[in-house]
């Protein structure tokens, strides 16, 4: 982590080196990946398909289902193209680690978007039906949602994050937003100092002349 003192301040010294960010996400992702496959295994072994079975009353109940779409089953008919989209949002928060981001909060967030985008890729490659049409195996489900699994609370945990970042004004490259806050001030000072001096010159062309008129007339030279 970059520790660094200067114009940026305290936004240097939270600010993630590139190598940093790379590895938080990683890490978190794959973290996510395993405990995705490890719960949804655990289903398909234990689960009975379309049964709800409770666990935490009637708030929490375990539902194994395959989901060949997205939320609530839309999109089951252009599996493949839902395979794609999640393909393109981790190639996206990939490219957006890499160029933009070097806040920790903003790591955590594509960590999680990141992880539970893989942790569905693989349902959709690997399990069956075949590559791109495989059904995801979710089991979790609540009153009045889809079903869902933890793949899917972390890429909803993670866009919640990214937006709740963005409302509180939180720069993906701390940093970059000091910089840009001390060039709003330096630019707003000049403007200042500008109209200081303006106002100044304005006052001392509107003084009165001290000197007597007969010697500065033609006259007087003479």
């Amino acid at each position: 982590m970059s520790t660094s003192a200067g114009p940026q301040g305290s936004g240097a010294r939270r600010r993630l080196s590139r190598p940093a960010v790379l590895a938080l996400v990683g890490v978190l992702a794959a973290v996510l990946l395993v405990a995705d496959q490890v719960t949804k295994n655990w289903a398909v072994a234990t689960l009975p398909e379309l049964d709800p079975q409770p666990f935490l009353g009637e708030v929490l109940q375990l539902t194994l289902l395959y989901n060949t779409g997205a939320a609530w089953g839309m999109g089951a008919e252009i599996t493949p193209v839902v395979t794609c989209l999640q393909i393109a949002i981790v190639i996206g928060v990939i490219v957006f680690a890499v160029r933009s981001v070097r806040s920790p909060w903003y790591a955590l967030a594509l960590g999680l978007i990141m992880g539970g985008a893989l942790g569905n890729i693989h349902d959709r490659l690997l399990r069956a039906p075949g590559p791109f049409h495989g059904a995801v195996v979710d089991f979790l489900e609540l009153p009045n949602w889809p079903v869902f699994n933890v793949a899917d609370m972390a890429v909803v945990g993670g866009a919640i994050l990214v937006i709740a970042l963005g409302l509180f004004g939180l720069d993906a490259d701390p940093a970059r937003a000091a910089q840009e806050q001390a060039e709003a001030e330096q630019a707003q000072t000049r403007a200042e100092q500008k109209q200081a001096g303006a106002e100044q010159e304005q006052a001392r062309s509107a003084e009165p002349s001290t000197g007597d008129p007969a010697e500065d007339s033609p006259e007087a030279e003479k």
